[in-house]
């Protein structure tokens, strides 16, 4: 029975107790609900929470508390790579388009830039049943599309065939893929999906895909992107903005910064007011009993304005990727009396987790003693490649709303223990222990048989 009780209490425990550990949770809106594995970019405000210059204080937990497997990638990373992809507005083809010569050159309405706001067909029925195809609006895009994934609502199995053609006009139709196959099937509790048909390459301001074969539904598509051609582009550099301080001391006059988080700074720049050039000096170090190190190799600073305009040298590169906390300026030439803003730049990173357990996931930072276990995370997101296809990538999850949590105060390095807060929790452990002995002493004392 002591056992038993145990296994009652604990899961319980464990749950409240990775709740607590952290500062802040994010809920995550899902792509799809069937991805398997998604991606997240990582936003200011939890690089602001995190404690651990490793992130190690960063999970993703599911709809009952658990944390899942999870580990963070540089931006850089292949398995952070969402691809160059786009999202597309399409219109479904009304009635029997698939079966009739129609005009879809017909539409009420077409923007100044080309793009699509409503299609109407001449002669089609409207209340024809069956899969008519869709029109894509490729109209905004300046790159070749290389592909088409696509997302869909449809519960049951199917198999479906699309020839893609492609037109400038509405009227002019190439075809470009005679049969592109859209594909879900279930076999108990495995699946096969093809959600991604590939293109050779096509410049076009739209696309149609009507089906192969006469379809009893339409596909209820919630999604349409484009994969581009072309490498992906490193993700730009972000920005904090520091205001310093002026500090003079046995090592002269230089003016020290506070950067609030964990932010993987990659470049530096220095805005003085007015026209200005100089040379500077960067440190940083992780606190006050840690020793400055240069994060930079010296540089010059320069901002000249004039009546043609104003120029300014381009951010400086650090030696290495640095996270700490406290940052240092040192002017190479006397003279510099007011603190000038420094700006350190960085990618954001991208996290990585399995869809474990039931929806709905939220990532939770900000802890002054959790660690994240270690996970085998990229051998686990190849064998769901394996399962589902080569070219298959994990979905994309988007941040919500940031909501303190309540053991915020008590894991901020520094911050006075809420000690009500965790006597409630000790008396509460407590009446359970005590709950669970009570139970276990009763069985004791039943007679044999009874």
């Amino acid at each position: 029975m002591k056992k038993f009780a145990w296994l009652l209490i604990l899961p319980l425990v464990a749950v409240a107790a990775v709740a607590d550990d952290y500062a802040a949770r994010w809920p995550l809106a899902l792509e799809r609900p069937d991805g398997g594995a998604y991606r997240v970019v990582l936003a200011p405000d939890v690089y602001r929470q995190l404690q651990s210059s490793d992130l190690r204080d960063l999970v993703v937990t599911n709809a009952a508390g658990q944390p899942v497997a999870t580990a963070v990638f540089p931006p850089d990373a292949p398995l952070a790579q969402a691809g160059d992809s786009v999202a597309l507005a399409w219109f479904p083809l009304p009635g029997d388009a698939g079966a009739t010569a129609l005009d879809i050159a017909a539409i009420s309405e077409v923007a100044s830039d080309g793009s699509l706001r409503r299609v109407e067909l001449r002669g089609a029925n409207p209340d024809a049943a069956g899969d008519s195809g869709f029109v894509i609006d490729a109209s905004r895009l300046r790159e070749p599309v290389a592909a088409l994934r696509f997302s869909w609502s449809n519960a049951q199995a199917f198999d479906r065939g699309y020839r893609v053609s492609a037109s400038d006009d509405l009227r002019q139709w190439r075809e470009i893929e005679p049969d592109g196959r859209l594909v879900q099937l279930r076999n108990g509790d495995r699946r096969v999906i093809e959600d991604r048909i590939a293109l050779p390459g096509v410049r076009a301001k739209y696309l149609r895909l009507q089906p192969n074969t006469r379809q009893p539904a339409p596909l209820a598509l919630t999604s349409v992107r484009a994969e581009l051609a072309g490498q992906v582009a490193a993700p730009a550099l972000q920005w904090e903005q520091l205001q310093g301080r002026r500090v003079e001391d046995r090592d002269g006059v230089h003016f020290e910064y506070a950067l609030a988080g964990r932010f993987p700074v990659e470049a530096a720049d220095v805005v003085a007011a007015g026209n200005s050039t100089r040379g500077w000096l960067l440190q940083s170090r992780d606190g006050d009993d840690a020793a400055w190190q240069t994060a930079a190799a010296p540089w010059v600073a320069y901002r000249l304005d004039s009546s043609e305009g104003s120029s300014r040298s381009p951010p400086q590169p650090l030696d290495r990727l640095v996270r700490d906390r406290q940052w240092r300026l040192q002017a190479r030439s006397d003279g510099a009396q007011d603190a000038p803003v420094l700006r350190l730049g960085y990618r954001p990173e991208v996290v990585l987790f399995l869809a474990e357990g039931q929806p709905p996931f939220a990532l939770l930072a900000g802890s002054a003693r959790a660690a994240r276990p270690a996970t085998p995370l990229p051998q686990l997101i190849e064998t769901l490649r394996a399962a589902r296809g080569k070219d298959w990538q994990p979905a994309v999850a988007t941040l919500g709303q940031r909501e303190e949590l309540a053991g915020a105060a008590a894991l901020r390095p520094g911050t006075p223990i809420d000690w009500k807060r965790w006597l409630l929790w000790a008396l509460l452990l407590g009446g359970a222990l005590l709950v669970a002995g009570f139970a276990a002493s009763l069985l004791r004392k039943r007679p044999p048989g009874g």
